[in-house]
Parts: structure tokens; sequence; C-alpha cells
């Protein structure tokens, strides 16, 4: 029988979807990344490519299936215009697909949750910082709950109306 030192629990892209399913919006969306945190998860990547997710931490990696068609991301970034998209989609003025498209347009490539840090950072292709986002009492500004991955069996709520976040 092994020894409960060598048993390592690794969190499941179904874990992770059941807690997005139950935490996933954007008052809760700190005690999701803490939640996440708590599964194991140290960190998560999401790309703008085609939504898909890859969660990191005890030396596991879960990825999560694509959730909307693949979008090209501009090879130059233009961190004024990808700030813009950032505003009108915290203004309820944009979809999460239309947000999604903004920022590719605008040459981001990925954002990256560190859920110890409580940080969200935006890279370009190049793999240049072009906005971190840290809240100053632990929490995360409402726009970034839009941003986070939709798991696939969420995938409606990528499409839903502009007021989703009320």
């Amino acid at each position: 029988m092994p020894s409960a030192a060598r048993l390592i629990a690794v969190f499941t892209i179904e874990q992770i979807n059941d807690l997005h399913a139950r935490l996933g919006s954007a008052k809760t969306f700190t005690e999701y990344v803490r939640a996440l945190k708590a599964l194991g998860v140290e960190r998560y990547d999401s790309y703008l490519a085609d939504g898909h997710s890859e969660y990191f931490g005890q030396g596991a990696r879960v990825v999560s299936p694509p959730v909307h068609e693949v979008l090209p991301v501009a090879e130059a970034s233009q961190r004024e215009t990808f700030l813009q998209h950032l505003r009108r989609h915290e203004q309820r003025q944009t979809t999460y697909l239309e947000m999604s498209r903004g920022l590719a347009q605008s040459g981001i490539e990925r954002w990256i949750v560190d859920t110890g840090r409580m940080t969200m950072t935006f890279y370009d292709k190049a793999g240049s910082e072009m906005s971190r986002n840290p809240g100053t009492d632990g929490t995360f500004p409402i726009f970034l709950v839009r941003l986070n991955h939709r798991p696939t069996k969420l995938l409606p709520h990528l499409y839903e109306s502009r007021n989703e976040l009320s």
C-alpha cells in the first residue's frame, strides 16, 4: 500500500467546471480564484485564440477544451486599443466573445491568473506584459470575471446579453 506522503490529490477539469458553475460570476470571482487555489491550482492561462485554459499546480497541468471559434491574434500589440476594449467590456458594452475578438485584434495572446498573488496579467504574442490587474483589497475589478475561462458545459454564457453581470 502506498504511503500517504506519496499520494497527491490532483485537481480535475470536472472540479474546475463545478467551481465555475457555483462561483463564476462577477460577485464571486474572488471566491472562485480562492477556491481554485484551495484545489491546488496555482495559476491558469487563458488563450484568446480559442478560449481554452491551462491550469497548473502540484506538478499537474489540466487543459480545458476550446470554447469558441478560432480568433486570429494580431502580431503587433496595441496597448491603448487593448485597454479601450477592457473598459468597454467593464461598462457592459460588449459580450465575452466581442471582448475576446477585440483583445485578439489588439495583440493580446493570453492572460494569466495567479491564485497566490491574486493577479491577472495580460500578455502579447511576444510574451510582453501588457497589464497587471491586482485588486488592492485582494479582489478583482468587475470586468475580470468576464475574462475568465468559461468551461465548455457553460458555453451559452459566452453569448449572453450584454447585461449578464446584473
